[in-house]
């Protein structure tokens, strides 16, 4: 049985031809490295899954963008990202543990702030959830689906991919093309969500 393995860069030309199994194929070839690198560093299986797929969304998101110039070294190339992806969150974890006098709730002047939101600020913020959700309605099943176990459910990729009985790939392929789709329609209805 002659099997032909394709190169990296030929899957990926594959895929910049229009090919969207190409980058999945890519994808599972390098999933096992990257995604041990990451449990390795966080120490961590959840949030080395989530990194692992924010590592990917960003990795296609910089190959449609047409910025990847491949030099034959598509997995080095992923894993920088990944790490990359670790150290911004260990930065975040750490400025989440730096609380300054104005975050306790004093400022300059040693009064005490209130933190309660305004109403407007509350109007606003459900006016833009509401927005979103409207935007949402006009994007494909599928892709409506896995946004709203995301963004609105708050479920990681790897329980999105159980729950619509899909692989991990196939719910991330989901995500992108529906903030590919996202973008588009606010794009078309010149719209400023702010």
């Amino acid at each position: 049985m002659n099997v032909q393995v394709l190169s990296d860069q030929v899957l990926l030309n594959n895929y910049l031809s229009g090919n969207r199994e190409a980058i999945s194929t890519l994808i599972d070839r390098h999933s096992n490295r990257v995604r041990d690198y990451i449990a390795m560093m966080v120490k961590d299986r959840d949030l080395a899954e989530d990194i692992f797929q924010e590592t990917f969304i960003k990795a296609v998101r910089v190959i449609d963008e047409g910025r990847y110039t491949d030099n034959g070294k598509f997995l080095s190339w992923v894993l920088r990202i990944a790490h990359n992806q670790v150290i911004d969150h260990f930065r975040a974890r750490r400025q989440d543990k730096a609380v300054s006098e104005s975050d306790a709730g004093y400022n300059v002047l040693g009064t005490l702030r209130f933190a309660e939101h305004t109403i407007e600020d509350t109007l606003v913020g459900e006016q833009i959830e509401r927005d979103i959700r409207a935007l949402v309605e006009h994007l494909p099943e599928e892709q409506r689906e896995v946004v709203m176990m995301r963004y609105f459910s708050g479920m990681s990729f790897k329980e999105i991919a159980k729950q619509t009985n899909v692989s991990i790939n196939t719910a991330l392929g989901r995500m992108r093309y529906a903030l590919i789709n996202l973008r588009k329609i606010i794009k078309e209805k010149n719209l400023i969500l702010s």
